[in-house]
């Protein structure tokens, strides 16, 4: 389904903290990722599916928040679209190994959001 959000990150203070908490919460199975330089990526499963991910903040000083990704069929042409709408480009175009492409901005309110092109 074009358009859908298809994944949630957690970029958190505290990925161990979080990871406590909503593992209990909810009874997610957490599978940690190796991320060379970047750390830890933390998958959250449900019934086996991967549906979502933690991982420590890149931003230092910045708070921790859920970031909603939508599928697009296009990263660049939507990017440039929801900039000519009035988004601030957070981050252009990030390639994922393997798994995808995406961009995050601000939309003309100030919500955060991203963009993901998976790889076919």
């Amino acid at each position: 389904m074009p358009n859908a959000f298809v994944h949630h990150e957690l970029n958190t203070t505290d990925p161990e903290k979080a990871r406590s908490f909503y593992g209990q919460l909810f009874d997610w199975t957490m599978e940690d990722m190796p991320m060379g330089d970047m750390g830890t990526y933390t998958v959250i499963k449900v019934d086996g599916k991967g549906v979502g991910g933690l991982m420590k903040h890149p931003v230092p000083g910045a708070p921790s928040m859920w970031l909603n990704y939508v599928s697009v069929d296009d990263i660049r042409a939507s990017t440039d679209k929801a900039k000519a709408l009035g988004a601030t480009i957070l981050q252009d175009s990030i390639d994922i190994p393997n798994i995808g492409i995406f961009s995050i901005l601000s939309d003309p309110t100030g919500a955060v959001i991203a963009l993901f092109q998976p790889k076919m």
